[in-house]
C-alpha cells in the first residue's frame, strides 16, 4: 500500500489487505475489528481478537503467526513511533495504560458508544494529517495527537478498571499479575504479594514458574524495570522526583537500585536519550 512516509495511516483491514512492510518498525497499531477475528501471538503469547474488539501493538513488538477467518474485517491506524511518543501529553499518567498494554494488548469496548468514539478518534487524527495545506498544519496534528493519546488513556483506563473487578475470580497467577500491575512502583518484593494473595512466597514463586515459566520475582522486576524505562523517558520528571515517586528514601539509595535494575545510573540513562 502507499504512504509509507506518512506520519497517521488509515485503512480497512481484510483477509486480502497486508500492513504495510516492516510497519511495526515504524508505527504503533490501533486496530478495530468490525466482523471475523484475527489470531495472532504478541510477545510470544497467543492471543485472538473478535468483533467489537480493539488491539494495540506497540511498535517494535514480537508479533508472529498472524492469521484470520474468512469474514475478518477491520479498521487500522498506524502511528509513527517518534511522532507519537514526542505528543504525549503526560508521560508519568499513561505508564499503567502502557504497561497493561504490553501484557494485554486486546481491548474490550464495552458497547456502541466505545466503538463510535473509537473509530471517530481514528478518523480525526488521520483527518487532520492530511490538511497539509493548513496554515498551521504542524501546530493542529500535534494537538490533534494529544487529544487522540489523551482518548486512547480512556479506553485503557476503562480495560484496567474492568479487568481489576474480574481478576479477582481468577487463578492465583492472574490475581499475581494484576496486583503487581497495581503496586510495583512501590512493593518490589515477593513477600507483599504472597501476604495479599494469602500464600507463602515460596508458593508463589511455584506458581508463576509452572503457568509462565518465570518466578515471581523475576515478574516483579519486569515490571518495576519498564515502569523505571518509562519514568525515566519522561523528561518532565526529575530524578528526585521519580525516586519519591517509587518510595525510596533517598535519591542513592534509588541511583543504586536504578543500577542494580538497568546497569546504568538514572543520568547515564538519560543521557543515551539525548
Amino acid at each position: 500500500m502507499n504512504g509509507e512516509k506518512e506520519s497517521v495511516i488509515l485503512f480497512e483491514s481484510s483477509v486480502n489487505v497486508r500492513f504495510p512492510d516492516d510497519f511495526l518498525g515504524r508505527y504503533h497499531t490501533h486496530l478495530y475489528c468490525h466482523s471475523g477475528s484475527m489470531a495472532f501471538v504478541f510477545n510470544d503469547k497467543p492471543y485472538v481478537c473478535k468483533a467489537g474488539e480493539f488491539v494495540f501493538w506497540f511498535a517494535e513488538s514480537k508479533l508472529t503467526n498472524l492469521a484470520y477467518s474468512k469474514n475478518f474485517k477491520s479498521t487500522v491506524l498506524l502511528v509513527e513511533k517518534e511522532f507519537l511518543f514526542e505528543n504525549i501529553p503526560d508521560q508519568s499518567r499513561g505508564i499503567d495504560a502502557t504497561l497493561h498494554s504490553k501484557e494485554y494488548p486486546v481491548l474490550h469496548l464495552g458497547d456502541k458508544k466505545d466503538k463510535h468514539r473509537v473509530l471517530s478518534n481514528f478518523q480525526l487524527l488521520y483527518d487532520k494529517s492530511q490538511q497539509k495545506k493548513h496554515l498551521f498544519y504542524h501546530e493542529v496534528l500535534k494537538f490533534q495527537m494529544r487529544l487522540f493519546i489523551l482518548e486512547m488513556w480512556h479506553t485503557f483506563a476503562n480495560e484496567i478498571e474492568n479487568r481489576k473487578r474480574t481478576v479477582q475470580s481468577g487463578t492465583l497467577y492472574e490475581r499475581f499479575a494484576q496486583l503487581v500491575q497495581e503496586h510495583c512502583k512501590k512493593e518490589r518484593e515477593v513477600r507483599f504479594y504472597a501476604q495479599q494473595l494469602h500464600i507463602t512466597p515460596k508458593y508463589l514463586n511455584y506458581i508463576c514458574k509452572t503457568t509462565s515459566g518465570i518466578t515471581a520475582s523475576e515478574w516483579i522486576k519486569r515490571y518495576v524495570r519498564e515502569r523505571l524505562e518509562l519514568l525515566l523517558q519522561n523528561t518532565q520528571l526529575n530524578i528526585a522526583e521519580i525516586a519519591d515517586n517509587m518510595g525510596f528514601s533517598s535519591r542513592s539509595f534509588f541511583t543504586r537500585y536504578v543500577k542494580k535494575v538497568l546497569g546504568v545510573t538514572p543520568s547515564e540513562y538519560r543521557n543515551r536519550l539525548r
